[in-house]
C-alpha cells in the first residue's frame, strides 16, 4: 500500500501558501493547455515509482522553455508557493514527488537537443531530454552517453544531474562531476544562472555547476546541460560469470584489472538471490551454472582483435586458477565467440543485451517481491558483501529476502530488504542499523541514489556537522524562503 510520505515519516507542512484559483488561472496564462489539475492525471506524478511514498499535489506545470521555468518559478517565490521539480521519476529515496501540495514543476515537455559537436563530443540539451534517447542520437553520430542506468527508458538528463546519478557506466567514464561540463540553473527567485559552458577547461572563479549537481532540486532547477560524450567504442564483449565466494569475486576482480586495464568498462557483481529473484518474477534465464555469486564484466575497445585476445586470455587464467567456476561470452554485434573458452566448459554464448538484463533488471524483480527496503551504500570493496552478511543474520526470518548486488568496481552496495508487506518493527530493525554499520566501516549511506526525503534525516552518518550546517547555509543563501522541494536532503535547520 503507497503511504503518504508524511504519514510515515514525522514531518510538518511548512507555512507555505496555498494554491488558488487566481494562481491556477496565472499559470493558464503562461502555458495554456499545460496546467494540468485534473486529479485523475496527477496521480501518477503524486506516487514515486517504488510506490513507497505519495504526495497529494493539486497543480502540475509543464513549461517548454527556461523562459518559462523562470516565469513560474519568480511568482511562486513572490506567493510563497512550494514547488517539487520532477523529471522522469525514477527516484528511489522519495525525492521525486511532493511530500505535501507543492506545485509539481515537470521537465517533461524540455526535451530538445539543443548542439551537438562531433568533433569535441559535446551535447548540450535541455533538461528533459530521456537518458536512452540520448543515447540513440548520439549512437548514430558515433558516440554514447557516458552514463548508462537501468531507468534509462524514463529518467531525465536533469533529474540524472540533480541527482549526480552513478550507474554502469562509471568505472570507465567516471562520475557526473567529471563530464557534465555546464549547466543553465533557475533560481528559487525566478533568476537564470547560464553556466552553459562547453569548455573542458575552465579555471575562473567558483566551479558554481557543482552545486547544483547532486543537489536534488533543492537549490535551483536544472533547465540544460553541458555534457561531454564519449566516443562509441567499436568493439563491446561481455562475460558472465560464476564465482564460489565473495573472497573469489574480489580476486577476480584484481585479476581483471590487471589484465584487461584500459579497456575493463563494468565490473557488476549480484548474489544467487538476485538471480532467482530474476528468474522467478522476470522469467529470465540463467546462463550460468547455478554458483553463489555473479560476475558481469564488460570490455570497451577500438580493436575486436585486440579486445577479444585481452579477454580470452584473463578467462583462462580466471578458469585455470579457480576463480571462476563457469561463464559465457557475447559480444555487441552478435558475433559470438568460442575459441579457448570452449574446453572450460563455458555453457554457452548470449548477445549483450541478454546478458545486461540480468544485472539491470534486478531491481525490476525485487518490486514483485513485495515490499522493498532500499539501501544504496559506498564501502571499502573489501568489506562490500559483510554489510550484506551482517544484515541476513540480524533480520533473521522478519525479512522474506537479504540481496545484495552492485557496482563493484566503484564500491557500491545496494543492500535490498524484502519483505510481505511493509512494517515498522522491521524498518526499526534495519535501520538505524546499516547506517551505523556503514560509517563504522568508513563508508557512504548514499553512493548515487541521494538522500531525497527517506535518507536526509541520516546525513550526519556521513557528513560532519560543520558540513551540514554549511550546507544549510547554501540553502538558505540560494532559496531563502525554502520553497524548493523542501523536506528534502538537508535536516531541518531549526
Amino acid at each position: 500500500e503507497v503511504m503518504l510520505t508524511s504519514e510515515r515519516y514525522s514531518v510538518q507542512r511548512l507555512p507555505f501558501s496555498r494554491l488558488s484559483d487566481s494562481d491556477v488561472a496565472f499559470f493558464e496564462g503562461i502555458m495554456p493547455g499545460r496546467v494540468i489539475t485534473n486529479p485523475e492525471e496527477l496521480k501518477p506524478f503524486n506516487v514515486d515509482w517504488l510506490k513507497s511514498v505519495r504526495g497529494c499535489s493539486k497543480l502540475m506545470l509543464k513549461p517548454q522553455t527556461t523562459a518559462e521555468v523562470s516565469q513560474v518559478l519568480r511568482y511562486c517565490y513572490e506567493r510563497n508557493l512550494a514547488v517539487n521539480p520532477q523529471g522522469g521519476n525514477t527516484g528511489l529515496v522519495g525525492g521525486s514527488v511532493p511530500v505535501f501540495d507543492e506545485i509539481i514543476l515537470s521537465t517533461v515537455l524540455m526535451n530538445r537537443i539543443i548542439s551537438f559537436d562531433k568533433v569535441s563530443g559535446i551535447l548540450v540539451c535541455q533538461a528533459g531530454c530521456v537518458l536512452e534517447k540520448l543515447n540513440e542520437y548520439l549512437e548514430e553520430q558515433g558516440f554514447i552517453m557516458p552514463l548508462d542506468l537501468g531507468a534509462k527508458g524514463s529518467c531525465h538528463i536533469g533529474g540524472n544531474v540533480a541527482t549526480n546519478a552513478g550507474g554502469l557506466r562509471l568505472l570507465r567514464y567516471g562520475s557526473l562531476r567529471g563530464t557534465v561540463l555546464g549547466l543553465e540553473v533557475v533560481l528559487a527567485d525566478g533568476s537564470a544562472l547560464d553556466c552553459l559552458a562547453s569548455l573542458r577547461k575552465d579555471n575562473t572563479g567558483y566551479d558554481l555547476k557543482q552545486l547544483f549537481i547532486g543537489s536534488e532540486g533543492t537549490l535551483g532547477v536544472i533547465t540544460a546541460v553541458s555534457i561531454l560524450c564519449p566516443q562509441k567504442p567499436k568493439a563491446v564483449n561481455l562475460a558472465f560469470l560464476g564465482c564460489q565466494s565473495f573472497t573469489k569475486v574480489l580476486e577476480t576482480f584484481t585479476t581483471c584489472r590487471a589484465m584487461l586495464g584500459e579497456i575493463l568498462s563494468a565490473y557488476e557483481f549480484m548474489d544467487k538471490k538476485c538471480m532467482e529473484l530474476v528468474v522467478k518474477h522476470l522469467k529470465l534465464s540463467s546462463p550460468v551454472a547455478d554458483s553463489p555469486f555473479y560476475v558481469l564484466i564488460e570490455t570497451s575497445g577500438s580493436s575486436s582483435t585486440h579486445d577479444e585476445a585481452k579477454l580470452n586470455s584473463f578467462l583462462e587464467q580466471a578458469m585455470t586458477s579457480g576463480l571462476v567456476t563457469d561463464g559465457t561470452v557475447a559480444t555487441d554485434d552478435k558475433k559470438i565467440k568460442a575459441k579457448v573458452l570452449a574446453s572450460f566448459g563455458f555453457l554457452r554464448s548470449l548477445v549483450c543485451q541478454a546478458l545486461w538484463s540480468l544485472r539491470e533488471r534486478i531491481t525490476e524483480a525485487l518490486t514483485h517481491d513485495g515490499c522493498v527496503y532500499k539501501y544504496d551504500i559506498s564501502l571499502p570493496v573489501g568489506k562490500l558483501y559483510d554489510l550484506v552478511n551482517d544484515t541476513r543474520a540480524r533480520l533473521g526470518r522478519s525479512a522474506k529476502n537479504v540481496v545484495g548486488y552492485g557496482h563493484l568496481g566503484d564500491g557500491n552496495l545496494h543492500l535490498n530488504i524484502t519483505a510481505e508487506s511493509y512494517s515498522h518493527s522491521l524498518l526499526d530493525a534495519i535501520e538505524p542499523f546499516v547506517y551505523e554499520w556503514t560509517a563504522r566501516h568508513n563508508g557512504s549511506i548514499s553512493a548515487e541514489h541521494g538522500l531525497g526525503f527517506k535518507k536526509k534525516q541520516f546525513i550526519q552518518y556521513s557528513k560532519p556537522t560543520e558540513a551540514v550546517l554549511l550546507m544549510q547555509r547554501f540553502k538558505a543563501m540560494l532559496d531563502p524562503k525554502g520553497i524548493l522541494s523542501p523536506y528534502k536532503v538537508l535536516p531541518s535547520s531549526s
